[in-house]
């Protein structure tokens, strides 16, 4: 991770003034690491190319580390995103109890340009209705909740077993490196 210098150098980023100096955004700890994960899978979901850049957002808002928060964002790509709006869509149906099935085709993302991508991802989106709009925000949170209790189970994961790692060396070596089998 880069040092606070470093940052506060930058040319690209010295154009966010102070906002990018806090401690958080930077360090890898238990913390920062599991919401920085959790506001990566929250904005996932988000529709369109504002992923990273809500991902950015919610990372200063709520300091948690940058760099984790932009590459978990990554769970959502061209493979993964259609069946991730399946899943919203049927989690929004259970929630508000409109059980009127689409069709498979309907979850294919239309013919989108550079030119018309938002009125397209809009409108697409919008012919979905209120199943939708009830579960895309609902299955991020419950996402960004798992991702954030994950992370930490990983992170304590890894410090006991750091712990035992070194408690064996320090074993193996008070015993002049012999061992007992």
């Amino acid at each position: 991770m880069p040092d606070h210098e470093s940052i506060k150098q930058n040319r690209w980023l010295r154009l966010f003034g102070t906002w990018l100096h806090h401690h958080n955004l930077w360090h890898l700890h238990r913390r920062s690491v599991a919401g920085g994960v959790a506001v990566g899978m929250f904005c996932g979901l988000i529709p369109g190319p504002f992923q990273m850049i809500g991902a950015a957002i919610l990372s200063v808002l709520f300091r948690v580390n940058l760099p984790v928060a932009l590459l978990s964002t990554l769970y959502t790509n061209p493979f993964t995103i259609i069946p991730l709006y399946v899943v919203a869509y049927k989690l929004g149906a259970f929630v508000t109890g409109q059980h009127d099935v689409l069709s498979p085709g309907q979850f294919v993302l239309p013919d989108i340009g550079w030119d018309n991508w938002f009125a397209v991802m809009l409108d697409w989106l919008v012919s979905l209705g209120k199943p939708f709009a009830v579960g895309l925000p609902l299955l991020a949170i419950i996402l960004a909740i798992a991702g954030y209790f994950v992370a930490r189970m990983l992170w304590y994961a890894m410090v006991v077993w750091e712990w035992r790692r070194r408690a064996a060396r320090r074993k193996e070596k008070d015993n002049g490196g012999l061992n007992d089998s």
